[in-house]
């Protein structure tokens, strides 16, 4: 006998967190049937393009991948809320986003015998989320879902790169995140990194200097420098300096990174900064569009104990900022006009009333418009911050 209606939850819940890391898709779909009547479960996962859904099912490189655009499943990963399509029959389709705190994993989709109620539906997307969570558990003892995500082989250097980023998109109260890289199976050498706390919510943007996999240990060293200066609850400058020397001390001056580190008060919006190279920031303030500029100081690893210092600005309720990294806005178009600051604030005006986590993909898609031709020269960062502020109950 099928379990109670209110239990059925409860019920893949524990069967999830028990399962085999590899075995996730097969316990949801046998208690999706057991429960729902489900007559088919599908887990569609993002590809790193963002462009396609990858069904988990055929590996490496899974077959018959579905577009974000202009699908139904894509709908539901792009607006985050489930969608029901309907079948011959009775019968119905409910595209569920799988979604780890505001990071999109993918769709699970779930053919039933009936149109789903909204009792049913809500139940279904707790469980989708719920095998999100899980999801990204298992992703610590399993390849599967690693794989699954590709539409083809990652370079070395891209492997890297995406292994180093804390998600693609992050939400908290204050906040919202998404971020993209490109060419997204050839990255190499542009990067970004995240970290929240009760106080404050720490952003590092990153691009380092070269090309492929030298290019990528390059910025893994950069990264995991500031993030262990970042740990170790030293300030915002001294987290600038140690990593300096850390990229100093492993190639002499060599090589350096471009890097904009910024950390902001969740309950004021003050926000401390260093600017240290190439990645820029531009703000959305109501109906304007412009650059944010700061003092420009050294990046990382180019000389010996670099001292670094942090200034300040305020980010307001409603604010939008837009970072980008060089292979954005130095990018030609085939005449040779660049990219520059006239189309990337066209770029941002046009996707002020997307959410954060799709703003990235959308300008990146613009960039692609404007080069025309071939693979870029250049790897590509975009990453998109919504500031929402705290309420006064807050």
């Amino acid at each position: 006998m099928a379990a109670p209606a209110e239990n059925r939850y409860l019920a893949v819940e524990q069967a999830l967190r028990t399962a085999e890391p590899h075995e996730l898709l097969t316990v949801v779909r046998a208690e999706l049937r057991r429960l729902f009547q489900a007559d088919a479960v599908d887990l569609l996962l993002a590809d790193y393009a963002l462009t396609m859904l990858q069904p988990v099912s055929e590996l490496p490189y899974t077959s018959k991948p579905i577009p974000v655009n202009g699908s139904t499943p894509g709908q539901a990963f792009g607006a985050q809320q489930p969608f029901t399509e309907r079948r011959p029959g009775p019968s119905a389709t409910a595209y569920l986003p799988v979604t780890v705190r505001g990071d999109r994993l993918g769709v699970l989709a779930v053919e039933l015998p009936d149109v789903p109620d909204e009792a049913d539906l809500a139940e279904l997307t707790s469980i989708a989320r719920t095998l999100g969570h899980e999801i990204v558990i298992a992703e610590r003892d399993t390849d599967l879902y690693l794989q699954a995500r590709r539409a083809t082989r990652l370079t070395l250097a891209a492997e890297m790169q995406w292994q180093l980023l804390p998600g693609r998109s992050c939400r908290g109260a204050e906040y919202d995140l998404g971020g993209q890289l490109e060419p997204a199976y050839a990255i190499y050498g542009d990067n970004f990194d995240w970290s929240v706390s009760a106080e404050h919510l720490t952003l590092t943007l990153t691009n380092g200097m070269g090309e492929g996999l030298d290019a990528a240990l390059l910025t893994n060293l950069a990264i995991s420098a500031l993030r262990n200066a970042r740990r170790a609850g030293v300030p915002l400058a001294d987290q600038a300096a140690l990593a300096d020397q850390a990229v100093y001390g492993q190639y002499g001056g060599r090589l350096h990174v471009s890097v904009l580190l910024l950390r902001f008060e969740l309950k004021t919006g003050r926000v401390e900064v260093i600017d240290a190279g190439s990645p820029r920031m531009w703000r959305q303030r109501g109906g304007t569009v412009e650059p944010i500029g700061f003092d420009a100081q050294l990046p990382l690893g180019m000389f010996e104990d670099t001292p670094y210092a942090a200034e300040e600005f305020q980010v307001l309720p409603g604010d939008r900022l837009v970072f980008v990294s060089d292979g954005v806005y130095d990018v030609p178009s085939p005449a040779g006009e660049l990219y520059g600051a006239r189309s990337l604030a066209r770029a941002i005006n046009l996707t002020r009333l997307l959410p954060a986590a799709q703003v990235p993909r959308e300008v990146l898609q613009q960039l692609a418009g404007h080069r025309t031709s071939g693979l870029a020269d250049d790897d590509a960062m975009v990453l998109c911050l919504d500031w929402h502020g705290r309420t006064t109950a807050d």
